[in-house]
């Protein structure tokens, strides 16, 4: 099926396949900002408020580059004690309506703290003009989990300029995404099924719950995988990540029934801590029989941040790919809107 051009274009009508192979020059949008620049420098802790793909952009900053700052992302209405003058508080959404970023906003003000905004409009956008906030305006018209990498950069750039994150790390995310670019090639639904490894993993996990698996500097890239499997393939997913699954979820898998009806896909990088590969060594020897054996996936790239982007955008095509496997159209979340419909009318 999934070699089937006709098939694709017929399931994947709003081109999700094509917008994921375009995400890297994502990476190199260079934005103009307006508003006032916080005086980042005299900022004693980062905060990043954001749901979803918001949020999502900036755990892969505490993976790489890092701040030399203490960094925290809130997926809440509300925001921890310590905030105050000396905090930078970034509200981050791609619609710019996001209710719990908002609030969470209403209470950096509040406090005192310092404010970027990055969204592409929405209330968040008046909010930047009106008081005449620093605000990255992030372009219009995808998904927000198909715009994670225009937030990824968006905070790059902040923080780069800001001489919070190690110098040239935008430099080396421009670099990165021209190879990525021509990874992207290799999963394009032009390419068979033999050769695709993007199709081939979606046809492992079909009928299935998957569960992915990471160290911590790829949890970011485990976490991407959930979304897009929840919202492109309307499948439920879950992911965790070495060494916290070690002392907890790891016995979970010990019970009955042995057939259970999931599947294991493994993120397991040489980058991460030296302890993690052999947990996952010494879990698939104990608990063998007692799950399904992993699908595991290799990080491509000589570099941390080639591996993470290289990761999500396996992800995010594998996901597709397992909407059309289950006669979906990988692109709208009708469900979610609705919820977001009903609690306006709370």
């Amino acid at each position: 099926m999934l070699d089937d051009l006709k098939v694709i274009h017929e399931r994947d009508v709003q081109d999700a396949l094509g917008v994921a192979a375009k995400q890297w020059q994502q990476l190199k949008h260079v934005y103009e900002t307006g508003g006032t620049k916080p005086e980042i420098a005299n900022c004693s802790n980062i905060i990043v408020g954001g749901m979803g793909g918001s949020a999502l952009a900036a755990m892969i900053v505490s993976s790489w580059p890092g701040l030399d700052k203490p960094f925290e992302i809130v997926r809440n209405y509300d925001l921890p004690a310590y905030v105050d003058e000396k905090t930078l508080f970034i509200a981050s959404s791609y619609s710019g309506n996001t209710e719990e970023t908002l609030a969470a906003l209403n209470k950096a003000e509040e406090l005192g703290a310092q404010i970027v905004i990055i969204c592409s409009s929405g209330k968040l956008a008046e909010r930047a003009k009106e008081k005449g906030y620093m605000h990255y305006v992030i372009p219009s018209g995808l998904q927000p989990r198909m715009a994670v990498f225009y937030n990824f950069t968006a905070l790059i750039q902040l923080f780069e300029e800001a001489g919070t994150a190690q110098k040239g790390s935008l430099d080396e995310l421009r670099q990165a995404a021209n190879w990525l670019g021509e990874k992207a090639e290799e999963l394009l639904p032009t390419i068979p099924t033999d050769k695709n490894p993007a199709k081939r993993i979606a046809l492992e996990l079909v009928g299935n719950s998957p569960v992915i698996y990471s160290g911590v500097k790829f949890f970011p890239a485990a976490y991407k995988w959930k979304i897009n499997i929840n919202e492109n393939a309307k499948n439920i997913a879950w992911c965790n990540y070495f060494p916290e699954f070690s002392h907890n979820e790891f016995q979970g898998w010990a019970s009955h029934p042995v057939e259970k009806p999931y599947k294991i896909v493994d993120i397991n990088s040489s980058l991460e801590h030296p302890r993690i590969r052999p947990r996952f060594e010494i879990t698939e020897k104990l608990l063998s029989g007692r799950r399904p054996s992993p699908e595991t996936v290799i990080p491509e790239g000589d570099t941390l941040i080639k591996q993470l982007l290289w990761t999500i955008q396996l992800g995010d095509f594998v996901s597709i790919y397992l909407a059309i496997l289950n006669g979906l159209d990988p692109t709208p979340v009708e469900l979610i809107e609705k919820l977001k419909t009903e609690l306006k009318n709370i």
